[in-house]
């Protein structure tokens, strides 16, 4: 994953973010377990709401094993319809 780390030690700080300060891994796992179990658009547009959660003050391990949690059991709500 350094191409991964090398994009973040440029555009994190020309966003005013330190690299140290993402979760890579949780992001990974979770665009990983929406994209496979609820919908690959959703993996991106999660990352975001993730993203937007912890700017408001969320554990951003709570809120990955939410999330993940959540789209791991997707399909069985939808059987439930």
């Amino acid at each position: 994953m350094k191409e991964l780390d090398d994009w973040l030690a440029v555009i994190g700080p020309e966003l005013g973010v330190r690299p140290d300060e993402v979760p890579t891994d949780e992001l990974l796992d979770v665009a990983r377990d929406v994209a496979h179990n609820v919908l690959r658009p959703g993996a991106p547009v999660t990352a975001y709401l993730m993203g937007l959660a912890v700017g408001r003050g969320a554990d951003p391990a709570e809120v990955a094993r939410k999330i993940s949690a959540r789209s791991l059991t997707w399909g069985d709500r939808k059987d439930q319809s």
